[in-house]
């Protein structure tokens, strides 16, 4: 029984130490911090992401125009062009630059893109969790504001607490959060608690205490 019972401290020794060392290098991992690729929120555009359908349409040549999907890894495959970048690109920029390819092909060709199912780039979406009634990343609007956040995702929850919301943005490669009183906005009316914001901001919105 002496020697069971050894066995068993021994095993139990040695499953003690594993889970140590497992717990000590079980470490979390870090997701990159990545700023948005607007410079100007003043002179918002479009950029196209992984996800969105490009309406592509090269004029006097039918043939090669259609419409295609941007690809998880944010590049595009048409007709003649295959594996073109076109995250964080405007569709008018996107456009000449399949002009200079189709240049190799075509004479002097005239490329019109436009997008017709908007998903943009991570880095410019606005993503609101917590207690909202439809949490969810939001594809950026020109001048949009909290308000008009907290509308797209159907208000707050009963069990919401607005006015200890935060606002996380990440400034000059720096995340910097924000108070925000979303209680005060939507419930009193307080129309100086609404705020601008950037493509790629993230609203967190607790659960109240009681």
């Amino acid at each position: 029984m002496a020697n069971t019972f050894c066995k068993k401290s021994i095993l139990l020794a040695i499953f003690s130490t594993i889970l140590i060392s497992g717990c000590a290098t079980n470490e979390l991992p870090t997701a990159r911090t990545i700023p948005s690729l607007t410079t100007d929120a003043n002179n918002y555009r479009y950029l196209v992401g992984p996800g969105d359908e490009l309406d592509i349409f090269v004029w006097r040549n039918p043939e090669i125009s259609g419409t295609y999907s941007v690809r998880p890894d944010g590049k595009l495959t048409t007709s003649l062009v295959e594996d073109i970048d076109v995250t964080g690109k405007t569709p008018a920029d996107l456009a000449r630059e399949l002009e200079e390819s189709l240049s190799l092909y075509i004479n002097n060709p005239k490329v019109t893109v436009s997008v017709s199912d908007f998903q943009g780039p991570f880095s410019e979406q606005v993503r609101v969790i917590g207690e909202v009634r439809e949490p969810n990343a939001v594809n950026f609007v020109e001048n949009m504001t909290l308000l008009d956040l907290i509308i797209a995702v159907g208000g707050l929850t009963e069990f919401a607490s607005g006015n200890n919301a935060k606002l996380v943005r990440v400034e000059n490669g720096n995340q910097v959060t924000y108070d925000v009183f979303i209680d005060d906005l939507i419930t009193n009316g307080d129309i100086n608690k609404n705020v601008d914001l950037l493509p790629g901001d993230i609203v967190i919105v607790p659960e109240s205490w009681f």
